[in-house]
């Protein structure tokens, strides 16, 4: 008799509602995690509790209002909408589809009790980071690790590290982005802009920048774009680190001075719509880039809750339990 099995979708996470309390709580958790801040305790502490988090939390919650739903946030919406749409996609053997976020709700533990109530004995972790880095996919296995051992019966955990290179993350992506060109025309150039890391991190070990390096030369040739016709760069740098270059934000500025005053904009290491694409991008980065003396600025939106890549994650999934290449987790966690 065949093990039932379950599917665990994780990502960062979002605030309960867009409110400064809800917002406060969220931050102290996320800038909390030792893989997000990598700082001496002593040192980032005072910081977190004495400046951050007194002043912080006001100015984001008044950019979460600019974008959230009717009902709630984003991420979660496009999450949930998408873990009850992979079932369909899925062979039947996937008895159920969850999501844990690293911070917020809902949590990565209560997606294992929900699997441990409905007996499920065979768990695939999924984290929605296609790019593997210690800041988010290490992130999430560290929460499940931790989760895992208050079960009262351990389940098989399994997981996939990364899909940077997948040819059907790949196609999935060049597919949506030749659709909305067919359907609105093409702009002048196009910037793949992934979340930035700081730089520090990579000479550590995480092999982050090498993928999104990758994913970047692997879309745009799919896309059968020559060199000058996009560029990557990486955003949503704070603090005082040196960060991974070039700057999203800075290219904003500069590209009109260059004589590209139309620009399209995509975020593939994002799986989810959420404040870094919707608010730091299309509303914000579209200000700037007017305000340079650009002409027009689109954000091509994430894959979401699309059937496309509901059928994509589909695939990866298949791909993983047909090879046997599936990791444990131990192997999935942090180089």
């Amino acid at each position: 008799m065949m093990s039932k099995i379950g599917i665990l979708l994780t990502n960062t996470g979002t605030p309960d509602a867009p409110t400064t309390g809800a917002v406060r709580r969220y931050l102290r958790e996320f800038l909390s995690d030792k893989r997000i801040v990598q700082l001496p305790r002593l040192l980032w502490l005072p910081i977190l509790y004495g400046l951050i988090l007194p002043l912080r939390p006001r100015r984001s919650a008044k950019l979460y209002q600019h974008i959230w739903l009717e009902n709630d946030s984003p991420m979660r919406v496009y999450m949930n909408r998408l873990a009850q749409l992979l079932p369909s996609s899925l062979g039947e053997r996937i008895a159920q589809v969850e999501i844990g976020m690293n911070y917020g709700n809902p949590s990565i533990k209560e997606a294992l009790h929900r699997f441990h109530e409905n007996g499920i004995e065979e768990i695939l972790v999924l984290p929605l980071f296609p790019q593997y880095s210690n800041t988010t996919t290490a992130s999430s296995i560290d929460r499940l690790l931790k989760a895992v051992n208050a079960l009262p019966a351990t389940p098989r955990i399994n997981g996939v590290k990364s899909y940077a290179t997948h040819p059907d993350y790949l196609a999935a992506l060049a597919s949506a982005i030749n659709a909305y060109w067919s359907a609105n025309g093409r702009h002048a150039h196009l910037l793949i802009s992934f979340h930035g890391i700081p730089k520090r991190y990579v000479k550590a070990g995480d092999p982050y920048e090498i993928e999104c390096e990758a994913t970047a030369n692997l879309l745009a040739k799919a896309l059968q774009l020559g060199d000058d016709q996009w560029t990557l760069c990486y955003q949503s740098q704070f603090g005082y680190d040196k960060w991974l270059t070039p700057s999203t934000q800075r290219l904003l500025l500069e590209l009109p001075q260059r004589g590209i005053d139309t620009l399209d904009i995509v975020c593939p290491g994002f799986a989810v719509d959420c404040l870094e694409t919707l608010e730091e991008i299309a509303i914000t980065g579209e200000e700037n880039f007017k305000k340079a003396g650009g002409n027009s600025l689109r954000y091509l939106p994430a894959l979401n809750d699309s059937h496309i890549h509901a059928t994509m994650l589909a695939a990866i999934i298949e791909s993983h339990f047909k090879a046997k290449s599936h990791l444990p987790i131990e192997r999935l966690y942090p180089i």
